[in-house]
């Protein structure tokens, strides 16, 4: 236990990460605050239609009633538009999302729609997101660390902890819960480039990965069930081990199928075993669902950099900075800023083929990545003869990017 509890694990940085998080966590949860606060004023107050759905859904399959969204049942006024179905089935999500929607309502007393009571279960089904979002912004946290140091991951997680979007996304606030598929991606990707870099260990392959066998493998789960589409992360994650495990390619191919396998366990799980929802289900799954078109219309790049921009208003400055550096300057162009670099326009690129729902949750995706990209460039000009400018710029700007967000959240109106 005292092997554990270490300065390395438990010291200054971690320490200070943890009041950024908690600083998120505050942020997020005003937000939430905010939308639900007049339910507490109007009894017949409901969460939207989409959250409404959701709920509905998970909760009757909690209950052995049907598998969410294998089919969904027939609904007088139709399902909102943002679920995507084909002969009833959900083309976009497995029943993770409903599941993980419902779940904490089983710890509610009351029946989970009654009007009197929905001042107090309305912020259950809001918490599992929450959690998500905290749990990104630790992962972004420890693999810029590990990537750039400390000023990479200081620089990565403020900018992180104070991103509109990911506020927003992590308080589903009307909003879709993309968090969790963002959250998924993250993990499958740095956690095969983690297993690719074990492999080189002295030890027994397969047995010394085991936990990192599991944890690819609920992350692809994680990613790809809760947005069909992000089954791209499966060959990335291979291709990623493959580059970094050149003479060990055949232990890489083995835990990736083994990864893999538990993930196809896992998605099955989202589905309670039932074979046939499952096989249904598969078979009206948009894996692809991606069009070409959007790359020929102007309005689609506007649209995007603007996504991107209000994920991260700070970006306008530090992307700009971080793309013309890494141009210029070799010293940046190394694989540990190179792979988010690409898998960020890679995401970028899916999101502006995707226009339905799944185009808003690779953009999100993307943003991690995108952070990761500019704090790795930017620690590294701060090892230059430039440091005092270079970390007086940055920290005046974070400071302003800081304020900046507060006082937007401050002003959000309730209700």
């Amino acid at each position: 236990m005292t092997r554990f509890f270490t300065r390395e694990r438990f010291g200054r940085p971690q320490f200070l990460a943890g009041l950024l998080l908690l600083a998120f966590l505050a942020q997020a949860s005003w937000l939430v605050h905010s939308e639900l606060a007049h339910s507490e004023l109007s009894a017949s107050a409901s969460p939207g239609i989409s959250e409404d759905v959701r709920i509905d859904a998970g909760w009757m399959q909690l209950h052995g009633a049907r598998i969410a969204g294998a089919p969904f049942p027939d609904i007088p006024l139709g399902l909102p538009l943002e679920f995507s179905q084909s002969d009833g089935y959900d083309t976009e999500h497995s029943p993770l999302l409903f599941l993980v929607t419902a779940a904490p309502l089983l710890a509610s007393p009351q029946p989970p729609f009654s009007p009197e009571s929905s001042p107090h279960w309305r912020w259950l089904p809001r918490l599992p997101f929450l959690a998500c979002g905290l749990l990104l912004g630790a992962s972004l946290w420890y693999v810029a660390r590990r990537l750039c140091g400390n000023t990479g991951g200081f620089i990565a997680l403020t900018l992180y902890c104070f991103s509109p979007s990911m506020i927003q996304a992590s308080a589903v606030w009307h909003t879709e819960p993309e968090i969790l598929a963002a959250w998924g991606s993250f993990g499958a990707i740095f956690t095969a480039i983690a297993v690719a870099h074990t492999l080189y260990a002295p030890r027994e392959v397969i047995l010394w990965n085991a936990r990192r066998i599991v944890l690819l493998g609920v992350s692809l789960a994680i990613a790809v069930g809760s947005q069909f589409s992000m089954i791209i992360v499966v060959p990335l994650a291979l291709a990623f081990m493959l580059y970094l495990a050149p003479i060990r390619r055949g232990a890489a191919l083995t835990i990736w199928i083994a990864a893999t396998l538990l993930a196809l366990i896992l998605l099955f799980a989202t589905y309670f075993f039932h074979l046939q929802a499952f096989s249904g289900s598969m078979r009206h799954a948009s894996f692809w669902g991606a069009t070409w078109r959007s790359f020929t219309v102007r309005g689609v790049y506007i649209q995007v950099t603007r996504e991107i921009l209000r994920a991260c208003p700070a970006l306008a400055l530090l992307l700009p900075v971080a793309v013309i550096s890494y141009i210029l300057w070799r010293r940046t162009r190394y694989f540990g800023n190179t792979a988010p670099g690409l898998i960020a326009l890679l995401f970028i690129a899916l999101g502006m083929a995707h226009p339905h729902v799944a185009g808003a949750g690779f953009l999100l995706a993307s943003v991690p990545f995108i952070l990761i990209f500019v704090s790795g460039v930017l620690a590294d000009l701060m090892e230059t003869s430039f440091r005092p400018l270079v970390t007086a710029s940055v920290g005046g700007l974070l400071a302003a990017y800081i304020l900046w967000c507060l006082l937007a959240i401050a002003q959000v109106p309730q209700g």
